[in-house]
């Protein structure tokens, strides 16, 4: 080998070689902990997701429950609307004189 470097480690020097194996443990090591934290943050998003499709499910219960509870509602108002026009007038006079007696009677007590 002519160039003065000793034939056993190639042209690298004991220091040289230790510095390049230092900076490689050292960005191991950086690389370990960034996946680390990846990790740790992959594992709560998907917590998260969990959580969201649990709570998103419970709203869609609670949607169709209360879609089954108007759906009713509707039915029972297209059967008062179909009835008798007299007969909801007379409720509508009914209630209106109920009215006007509580009114009057609380203005009387005051």
């Amino acid at each position: 080998v002519g160039d003065g470097a000793p034939s056993g480690n190639y042209g690298y020097t004991n220091s040289g070689y230790s510095v390049y194996e230092e900076e490689n443990e050292r960005l191991t090591e950086s690389l370990r902990n960034k996946v680390s934290a990846i990790k740790s943050l992959s594992i709560e998003i998907g917590t998260e997701v969990k959580n969201q499709n649990k709570m998103l499910s419970e709203m869609d219960n609670d949607f169709d429950s209360t879609g089954g509870l108007l759906g009713a509602t509707m039915g029972r108002l297209r059967t008062l609307s179909r009835g008798s026009q007299t007969k909801l007038l007379c409720y509508m006079m009914l209630f209106s004189l109920f009215v006007f007696f509580v009114i009057y009677w609380i203005i009387k007590l005051r």
